[in-house]
């Protein structure tokens, strides 16, 4: 049904002449799902900035942004507590960053974990190195997946360990 205008009003004349096209409703999802896992990021690289300021890395010098975009950044301190995890987390494995904040990240991990690989992941933890492993973890549902993870040891100021942070994605 057309609307119709007096054809001596500017106004009406103008907004005849325009062509309208139509935007399908299910676009404007997407622009809602960009902008809160754009929201997202930047509330975590905020967060990140906190922890790093106030326990003075030694490198800050990673590039977070990209990193939050592409994997799951998991900081714990230097005793495996979890102290954050970024908002991507809930996509890999159905854990939401409050459920997972003063536990050890082992909460991943259960009976089908191979052992030696989680050795072999305390073994670099202890010696302070970084590493480089797939495991195989649980979902919160229960539901196995194998995840790549990057780990780090991060030192303050003073060489002191303060955190370690990980990089995880699903294989």
């Amino acid at each position: 049904m057309a609307i119709q205008y007096d054809n001596n009003n500017p106004k009406a004349k103008y907004l005849c002449s325009l062509k309208w096209n139509a935007i399908p409703l299910i676009s404007w999802g997407f622009s809602a799902t960009y902008k809160t896992e754009l929201k997202n990021v930047v509330l975590d690289y905020n967060k990140i900035a906190i922890i790093s300021n106030s326990k003075k890395w030694k490198n800050a010098d990673w590039d977070f942004k990209n990193k939050l975009e592409e994997k799951v950044i998991l900081i714990t301190d230097a005793n495996l507590n979890i102290v954050f995890a970024s908002h991507s987390l809930h996509k890999m494995n159905g854990y939401r960053e409050q459920e997972v904040l003063g536990k050890s990240p082992k909460m991943f991990q259960g009976k089908e974990t191979v052992m030696t690989t989680s050795l072999e992941i305390r073994e670099a933890i202890s010696l302070q190195k970084p590493f480089v492993k797939q495991v195989l973890n649980y979902k919160k549902s229960g539901e196995l997946y194998y995840c790549n993870i990057e780990g780090f040891p991060i030192f303050n100021k003073k060489g002191e360990l303060v955190n370690f942070i990980a990089f995880e994605q699903a294989a």
